[in-house]
């Protein structure tokens, strides 16, 4: 006795696949069905395979015409994958764009991933046939979150916590510039000698800082790096003045990342305002152009406009696997309570490298805040998170009161 198949259905539902569309050509016409049960089968030769009801219309097109071509859907595919499953109505090909490759099999033009096979062979199973296909053809148009199939329901990538984050200060030796020079009449209000030593003690606890251009601090080496506008202020940088340059997508940018390219420096190209309402697709663009540049690591930056945890959503995760092996930085502000919620998301979505500043004192997300929320979450880190916290107590010791960072005093 064989189980029956509404328990066989229910086990088998508790496997997530990936969503795609097979597509076949017959008399001209093209034709086309939502499946999951897909597999690659070999790599020499090239082989898939694809599992296809014996009563449908499309199984009996591949049977006949002995081709087919298989479109990874992405996340934003979700109503193309029930259109062309017959969960709703509408005209299958239409509203996306769509070629064709070798076989005449259509594919869809913005899909993740696309194979275009000729069958080899054909394998009865049970009310199915395993079709294996020789791949002649594929391509990888887009990189984006996967479109899923789990428990009968559409869905996106589980949201797993990374195994670790670290943190960069990119705000602190620019307000601590701001605060050790004389404006106007004010005097100075913290010693260069002790804000030189603030920056040291946040480098030692494992922390790259930016430097501040006017007074770079003696050797910071790999952990130290420099915002510059142009090929030229690369090269003019003393040995061992930072161990990265940072720069913002411009004109300049392949020229830089030449430039830094002799001294080994860490190149990050930045995009500001990334999280801006209605720009998702443009900053999707840009982070494609600066991984395409050569670029070491990309930032994205958050703009005047506080984002919402959605937001932040909705663009980290097609950039975190639009810019993969490239690392993902984020830089996030403090914002109607909305920096460590925002934080919580990025790292939900696969973000490991956060762009912060010791005590939030520029209105950037705090450093500390972010490691004590990844230590709540048990992501370890790289950052002594304690000599930090010193760090933020000796810092509100000198700035004449308190810092927006909350949790240092606790936990120094």
């Amino acid at each position: 006795m064989t189980v029956d198949a509404e328990t066989f259905r229910a086990v088998l539902g508790q496997w997530p696949t990936g969503v795609c569309v097979v597509t076949t050509v017959a008399d001209g016409a093209w034709h086309g069905m939502t499946a999951s049960s897909f597999s690659s089968v070999s790599l020499d030769p090239p082989l898939v395979l694809v599992c296809l009801d014996r009563r449908l219309r499309t199984h009996r097109l591949v049977e006949s015409c002995g081709a087919f071509a298989v479109s990874v859907l992405g996340r934003d595919h979700a109503r193309l994958g029930r259109v062309f499953a017959g969960l709703e109505p509408g005209e299958r090909f239409a509203g996306h764009p769509w070629r064709t490759a070798r076989t005449g099999a259509p594919v869809l033009e913005k899909a993740l991933g696309w194979l275009d096979c000729r069958v080899a062979h054909a394998y009865p199973g049970g009310d199915h046939t395993i079709f294996v296909g020789e791949v002649l053809a594929g391509a990888t148009p887009r990189r984006a979150a996967p479109l899923l199939f789990h428990s009968r329901a559409w869905g996106q990538l589980a949201d797993p916590l990374p195994d670790e984050v670290s943190v960069s200060d990119t705000g602190l030796a620019a307000a601590l510039h701001r605060r050790s020079r004389p404006s106007g009449t004010a005097p100075a209000r913290i010693a260069p000698a002790e804000a030189a030593r603030l920056l040291e003690t946040v480098r030692a606890a494992g922390v790259r800082t930016r430097v501040h251009p006017a007074d770079p601090p003696p050797d910071p080496g790999p952990r130290g790096s420099v915002l510059v506008s142009g090929p030229a202020q690369v090269r003019s940088l003393p040995r061992g003045a930072a161990g990265a340059v940072e720069f913002h997508d411009d004109r300049h940018a392949p020229g830089i990342v030449a430039a830094a390219a002799g001294p080994g420096l860490r190149t990050v190209g930045r995009l500001a305002d990334a999280f801006a309402a209605g720009r998702e697709a443009v900053a999707l663009a840009a982070v494609e152009r600066l991984r395409e540049l050569g670029y070491d690591e990309i930032a994205l930056d958050e703009g005047p406009d506080a984002a919402s945890p959605l937001r932040v959503r909705r663009l980290l995760q097609n950039a975190v696997a639009a810019t993969r092996p490239v690392p993902l930085r984020v830089r996030l502000r403090e914002a109607y309570g909305l920096g460590l919620a925002n934080a919580l998301t990025a790292m939900k979505s696969g973000v490991r490298h956060f762009d912060a500043t010791l005590g939030g004192v520029d209105g950037g997300l705090c450093a500390e805040d972010v490691l004590f929320l990844a230590e709540r979450l048990e992501v370890r880190t790289p950052v002594d998170r304690s000599a930090l916290a010193e760090a933020a107590a000796a810092l509100e010791a000198v700035w004449g009161g308190p810092l927006p960072g909350r949790t240092y005093r606790t936990a120094s």
